[in-house]
């Protein structure tokens, strides 16, 4: 299918998630792009979740899409080669997203005295260059300290790394940003982004850090609950649970129709002088609330509880582990965005199509690369290498031996 990035090339130098991210995301957009990585692999390659035979579903599951070279930059060769393939005079290239860092040669300085139109795009930790991971980031910024149960006394780091997913889109999104200034210009651009700062600037934005300074405030851990309105999570017959979120006046008084709760809730409003057509009054009695809700809910089935939901504007979802989406994927087929591949070292499995529609269409997952798969093509394609001199390079040690 045509893709907007179509001829556009990034030469990716990343591991974990933040950079892997963002090349994935500009490649599901139709650009090449070539992760470059040692001939055994990244500090990633064998980060779990692992197959029994060793190969690393995270990594598959961050690099689709991409083409792989394996370079070693501890020889000088290789880190000759690796900025040749950075600033190669072929139009669309010039893009380097990084977040390893740069030993002498592969530095912005460096490959712009290469390449005067080069864009370089770079992830720390902190601005500093200080290193730092998602849950380092979220424990100093203050969402560990307002993530988990009611009344849990210790910090809690919770599963999703959002800095660093948030993180490698800023990155794919300033790289754009980035490229469309070039094409004006001609001008080279340097951008810098941290996860730090990406968290920082969040919590900025949501108004966690105004709310501390402003209302003089200690933001309370609340579990399932939605601040400021009402939701909650609840149990079903059969023993599964519905989430349910009331964010407007439709939504909750849809709530309480299908709950047949209204009697029992004028008589609570009326005790506790409040109007639960206001989201505020619905957060601050929330515990009162789902023991109102709980019997309807405790009395249905998931199936009938959602079939009901389903006709109303309340904002709900089933709850469900990770192998019950996949178990519904493979019995039903109803998420799009899910496809089936064959990734090489691992098998058959369900892996992301990308996310972004292009004229309706959901770009289709490409299983991850081989670790090195492209090496020999690439140098080919874009330096003009001969047998012989691939030769001569891995004699040198610059890249790996050929596969038996």
């Amino acid at each position: 299918m045509p893709r907007p990035l179509q001829g556009l090339r990034i030469i990716e130098l990343s591991s974990f998630i933040a950079a892997p991210l963002g090349g994935m995301t500009l490649a599901q957009l139709g650009a090449d792009v070539i992760r470059i990585e040692p001939p055994d692999g990244g500090a990633d390659r064998r980060r779990w979740p692992i197959t029994s035979s060793g190969h690393s579903l995270y990594w598959a599951g961050l690099n689709k899409g991409k083409r792989s070279v394996a370079i070693d930059q501890r020889t000088a060769q290789g880190r000759d080669l690796i900025a040749r393939l950075i600033t190669a005079p072929a139009t669309g290239g010039g893009i380097v997203l990084t977040n390893a860092a740069a030993p002498v040669g592969l530095r912005y300085e460096d490959l712009v005295s290469l390449r005067c139109d080069l864009i370089y795009v770079g992830i720390t930790g902190f601005p500093d260059g200080r290193t730092a991971v998602d849950y380092t980031v979220n424990a100093s910024v203050g969402f560990a300290g307002v993530t988990g149960p009611e009344g849990h006394p210790l910090p809690v780091n919770h599963v999703l790394p959002a800095w660093d997913v948030a993180c490698g889109l800023y990155a794919a999104t300033g790289l754009l940003a980035a490229e469309r200034a070039r094409t004006m210009t001609g001008d080279s651009q340097r951008l810098s982004i941290s996860l730090h700062d990406v968290a920082l600037a969040t919590a900025g934005n949501l108004g966690f850090l105004a709310e501390a300074e402003v209302n003089q405030v200690t933001r309370p851990r609340i579990g399932d609950a939605v601040y400021g309105t009402y939701g909650h999570t609840f149990e079903t017959r059969d023993g599964q649970r519905i989430m349910v979120v009331t964010l407007t006046q439709r939504q909750w008084r849809d709530l309480v129709r299908i709950t047949d709760t209204q009697a029992e809730v004028d008589v609570l409003e009326q005790r506790l002088g409040v109007t639960f057509d206001n989201a505020a009054a619905r957060y601050t009695s929330r515990h009162s609330l789902d023991r109102l809700f709980e019997p309807w809910f405790a009395g249905n089935t998931q199936d009938i509880a959602a079939k009901q939901l389903s006709r109303t504007a309340v904002v709900w979802s089933r709850v469900r582990s990770f192998a019950q989406v996949v178990d519904d994927q493979l019995g039903t087929g109803s998420e799009p965005i899910l496809s089936t591949i064959e990734q090489p070292g691992v098998g058959r499995h369900l892996a992301a199509n990308g996310p972004i529609a292009i004229d309706g269409q959901l770009p289709p997952a490409v299983p991850a690369p081989q670790l090195g798969q492209h090496t020999d093509e690439v140098l080919r394609e874009l330096l003009d290498l001969s047998e012989q001199q691939t030769r001569s390079l891995r004699r040198a040690g610059a890249i790996p031996a050929l596969s038996a």
